[in-house]
């Protein structure tokens, strides 16, 4: 197969074209596509490349734990676009997406295998994970569907958990990301953790006090602890160092958290644009300051500690995610 594009394709399993047929078909919900998932596509692309097959992921949206619990919203790590875009990265030749639904979460795990997977997919091999579980009740294991590929003409290959004792979670970077360690979540990902979205207009009160910043609307279960961080966005190709608040901002608290992110040496609009940030270390939490000038003064620090933060070498545990 070719060199990996940026994203890789977004495709309908109805409409899956001929050339991704007869791939190795990598299921799982990928959220955050993690050194884990990492490990299970890598195996899946070491093979199929010395069979000339494409690598196909499979996954869903939403995820099946917004479908099964509506009412206790999830912490999303990466959205459809981000995924897609990590798993061609990772090895993935197309992504394909399968509307979790009433009639997907009903589906017996025999009929998943013989209908999603031979033939909609036209799946040559199946690669899981060791804890992979799908269809009805989650009765589908990794054993059943080493039982079940072989009769549908499908080979199966799982792969053991990867983390040793404490395998790689997504569950587990939620929960890193909510405390603030941004050190071992990011090294639990494998690179930095990123988000994308458009550049919205907000109060300007940042440009007012000499910060102005690019404001970025989050999903509202976004569950990253309150703070500033040193950053690093992508603006026009380019990677730009910076700092960036997340939370309600105490000293003009509207109870809206948001992502401001003020680039450091740098001057353009960005109003509209689509921006991506990676965050590169945590610098302290969130505060509220007894007037304008001791917050002013605060921001200066921040900014100072950013530069020194982002000028450390990188972490070969988590690198950049922007190039």
């Amino acid at each position: 197969m070719s060199a990996q594009p940026e994203h890789a394709p977004l495709i309908d399993p109805a409409t899956l074209p001929e050339r991704f047929r007869d791939g190795h078909v990598v299921v799982g919900n990928f959220d955050g596509v993690h050194r884990g998932h990492a490990a299970v596509i890598a195996q899946a692309a070491e093979n199929a490349r010395a069979a000339r097959r494409p690598v196909v992921a499979l996954t869903f949206e939403p995820h099946p734990r917004t479908f099964f619990q509506p009412d206790r919203p999830l912490f999303r790590l990466t959205d459809a676009r981000e995924k897609a875009r990590i798993l061609a990265r990772a090895g993935a030749d197309a992504t394909v997406v399968l509307t979790f639904d009433e009639r997907l979460s009903q589906i017996e795990a025999e009929d998943f295998v013989a209908d999603v997977l031979a033939r909609r997919l036209g799946a040559h091999t199946v690669v899981v994970g060791w804890d992979f579980h799908f269809g009805r009740g989650r009765l589908g294991s990794p054993a059943f569907l080493a039982e079940a590929g072989p009769r549908h003409g499908m080979f199966v290959e799982v792969v053991p958990p990867h983390g040793g004792a404490t395998p790689v979670s997504s569950s587990a970077i939620r929960d890193l990301l909510a405390a603030g360690d941004l050190v071992a979540a990011n090294r639990l990902l494998g690179r930095r953790w990123t988000v994308e979205t458009e550049v919205v207009h907000g109060d300007k009160r940042g440009r007012e006090l000499g910060f102005p910043t690019a404001n970025l609307i989050l999903p509202p279960e976004t569950r990253l602890a309150h703070g500033i961080y040193a950053v690093r966005a992508l603006v026009d190709g380019a990677v730009v160092n910076g700092v960036a608040s997340f939370g309600s901002r105490p000293q003009f608290d509207d109870g809206a958290p948001r992502l401001e992110v003020f680039l450091l040496d740098f001057a353009g609009d960005l109003y509209g644009k689509r921006l991506r940030v990676e965050l590169v270390a945590w610098q302290r939490a969130e505060a509220k300051f007894e007037s304008v000038e001791a917050l002013v003064a605060q921001m200066e620090r921040d900014k100072a500690e950013a530069r020194r933060l982002l000028a450390l070498p990188e972490d070969p545990l988590a690198p950049s995610a922007l190039v």
